[in-house]
């Protein structure tokens, strides 16, 4: 009924503007297919400030009632309720969010932001307000692009950017952005549920990637979900090193691009470009892949069917605190204060636990 929707007001004879927008889907609906090699990419989906929100229909829809059935309906929903990974968290509906000021677009740049609550009196072990927002078009393939000028940051948090099938982990997980606490590279990670074998590891003696292996088998369970990571290395601001894919240093570098390849035929890559590195096709919305050098992370589709593995993914944009994996030991190992449950506690830990997202975007 929802793509119903948008396909039939775009097919309608007129359009109607409200507040500067049209009122009706700006995305291009393409079918996804196998990827050439030294292929250009085109746009599918862009969503950025607004496309974030859903909307209350405007007068028009009211004054046409037989339209209201028609009305368009948000890119993206706000989960609401209890982190399923466990964390000191509370996710919040959209007016909630944004009546508290946890999820907004900033009118001078259109970016979008999305926080943990920084003010309000929380007791330790207790749950802080957040944000979780998941895509309604799910994807099988495709050209990933997040730009983000600032991601959260501080000890307790775990911010990611991640797709998910159906019936996890059966129809899959692609975590492309991912750390906890004080961690300085960003991880990426495949997770499978599936009989089929989908692991990591070395093509005829030699590794495509620049990243650096975690785990090998991608298999993931309830209770053993570590899955197949590889960790990001870069450390090429040549004056200092800092690591520039996650938290502190991707935010001193005014953030960047983080990008996935799903290609069934080929397997799944993965890059992140600092701001002053990101490519000129890219910028100019013509990402040609294939010109961009050797990814952060790979996984290729001779150790991994790509198709079984992965399909009906939905994207994530969420901040956790505590929690499976940033809470108990890894909190302790970290280097931070105390413990995660007594973080919770202090508000302004979190003045900088937000997202400031410039936009995602998908290429076919």
């Amino acid at each position: 009924m929802h793509s119903f929707s948008k396909l039939f007001l775009a097919a309608l004879p007129f359009t109607v503007m409200v507040d500067g927008r049209y009122w009706y889907s700006h995305h291009r609906r393409t079918v996804a297919r196998s990827q050439p090699v030294g292929k250009t990419y085109m746009i599918e989906d862009l969503y950025q400030g607004e496309d974030f929100f859903k909307d209350v229909p405007p007068i028009f829809f009211q004054l046409v009632p037989w339209l209201i059935a028609f009305r368009p309906f948000s890119d993206w929903t706000f989960e609401v309720g209890a982190d399923p990974t466990g964390g000191n968290v509370i996710y919040q509906s959209q007016s909630d969010a944004q009546s508290n000021g946890l999820a907004y677009v900033n009118p001078c740049d259109n970016s979008l932001v999305l926080a943990v609550d920084s003010t309000s009196t929380v007791a330790a072990g207790g749950k802080r307000a957040s944000v979780r927002i998941i895509s309604e078009k799910s994807y099988d393939g495709g050209l990933f692009i997040f730009d983000a000028s600032f991601m959260p940051v501080g000890c307790s948090t775990w911010p990611s950017f991640w797709t998910v099938g159906p019936n996890w982990p059966l129809g899959g997980e692609i975590d492309i952005v991912e750390g906890i606490n004080n961690q300085a590279t960003n991880q990426m990670t495949l997770h499978t549920g599936t009989n089929q074998t989908c692991i990591n590891e070395q093509i005829n003696g030699t590794q495509q990637f620049t990243g650096q292996i975690l785990g090998t088998n991608c298999h993931s369970a309830k209770h053993a979900d570590s899955g197949c990571g590889i960790v990001d290395t870069d450390t090429t601001d040549l004056m200092f090193l800092h690591d520039r894919s996650f938290a502190y240093g991707f935010n001193n570098a005014e953030g960047g691009v983080f990008a996935l390849l799903w290609d069934n035929s080929t397997g799944m890559s993965m890059w992140h470009f600092a701001r002053v590195n990101i490519p000129a096709d890219l910028i100019a919305q013509k990402p040609k892949p294939s010109a961009w050098g050797t990814p952060a992370g790979f996984w290729s589709s001779q150790n991994c069917d790509m198709t079984t593995n992965f399909y009906d993914q939905k994207m994530i944009i969420d901040t956790t605190i505590c929690g499976d994996w940033a809470g108990g030991s890894a909190y302790a190992r970290s280097g931070c204060p105390g413990t995660c449950s007594d973080m919770v506690a202090n508000a302004t830990n979190y003045v900088d636990a937000k997202w400031v997202i410039n936009y995602v975007a998908v290429y076919q």
